[in-house]
């Protein structure tokens, strides 16, 4: 399984950006993506999960109201909207294929892991 990430970068506070992470391989809408974030420093912490159909979503209290994730299925794909960014947003944002269909939050229950994409929000 391979995930590759792209859309990371620099951007001002108060800005927008679109993660997109894609997967190789036919399962992909049998499962969870979930993406999770760590800034210098600090342990790695959980951002957004979709369920396998996408119908489910789940946001940490920190992006709630800034971020959406979404997924094309037929492209085997997820999107990680996230808008009026802030500088505490800047990390290292990774994309991860859960266990199963349903929408986790604990980073035990991911399988698969991204090599990560750079997000850096300037003040």
């Amino acid at each position: 399984v391979q995930l590759e990430e792209s859309g990371g970068g620099l951007v001002q506070a108060g800005g927008s950006r679109r993660l997109s992470c894609t997967k190789s391989g036919s399962t992909f809408a049998a499962f969870c993506m979930g993406w999770f974030r760590q800034a210098p420093g600090k342990e790695r912490e959980f951002v957004a999960a979709i369920s396998s159909s996408g119908k489910s979503t789940n946001y940490s209290d920190s992006v709630k109201g800034r971020f959406t994730l979404s997924r094309e299925n037929a492209d085997n794909t997820v999107f990680l909207q996230m808008n009026s960014l802030k500088p505490e947003d800047t990390a290292v944002y990774y994309c991860a294929v859960g266990l199963g269909s349903f929408v986790y939050t604990n980073s035990r229950q991911y399988e698969y892991w991204g090599q990560g994409t750079q997000v850096t929000v300037s003040s």
